[in-house]
């Protein structure tokens, strides 16, 4: 297990969600239209999947999770965070809960460098409580509800764009927005789902099987999308 990311000074995150449920932060000033976006889960990709992970505490970044999210930041790539966080859905935690993790996260990026330029989350789920009980979900993964939300207000090119995520859900989500290439890390639930990505990937939705975001491959490939655009 890394070590936890060390508090950080930062400004208090809104602790309540859209008036339709869903989580939506656009963070400073919105890059260059037009341009490639990173989208990327968060749970089992940029930091460690604690099963429901509901204390800043236990925030732990994956190993090249700064340096990736950085080399997008350098080639003017929005970097877009998509979580469905069924954990809130089903009253396990809270939004303010949910924001200290992410702001713990946000803090441990910016130390390495990195910057998120927004950040989506949708709480619905077949098994959730209250409003947030609702199977098939537009928001939630793998409907590509939060990558056409996000990408539509940074006006990104989502067919140059490029997703990274450990499940099926993350690449299909991708798909769906309109992506033409996604890559499927190990980490977090990659290993249980590596076999389907695989068979994933078709002459229309290229798919690279790496074994984390801080892999070289990773690298290479938003270099590749971030010149596309």
């Amino acid at each position: 297990m890394r070590p936890p990311i060390p508090s950080a000074p930062a400004a208090a995150a809104p602790l309540r969600p859209r008036a339709d449920g869903i989580w939506f932060e656009l963070f400073g000033a919105a890059p260059r239209a037009g341009r490639p976006a990173l989208f990327v889960d968060r749970d089992g990709v940029l930091v460690e999947d604690c099963h429901y992970l509901r204390r800043a505490e236990d925030v732990a970044l994956l190993d090249g999770a700064a340096a990736a999210l950085a080399e997008a930041n350098r080639l003017d790539m929005p970097v877009i965070v998509v979580t469905n966080q069924a954990g809130v859905g089903r009253g396990y935690y809270d939004w303010p809960a949910f924001a200290a993790v992410n702001r713990r996260m946000l803090d441990g990026l910016a130390a390495g460098g990195a910057r998120v330029d927004a950040v989506v989350a949708c709480p619905f789920h077949a098994d959730g409580v209250g409003r947030y009980r609702q199977a098939g979900h537009p928001m939630r993964k793998p409907r590509p509800g939060m990558l056409l939300l996000a990408g539509r207000a940074l006006a990104v090119d989502f067919a140059a764009s490029l997703v990274v995520g450990d499940q099926l859900s993350d690449l299909r989500a991708g798909q769906a927005a309109g992506l033409r290439r996604g890559v499927h890390v190990l980490s977090g639930h990659g290993a249980q789902g590596r076999a389907a990505a695989a068979r994933f990937a078709s002459a229309a939705f290229a798919v690279e099987l790496v074994g984390g975001i801080g892999d070289a491959a990773v690298l290479r490939a938003l270099q590749q999308q971030g010149g596309a655009g």
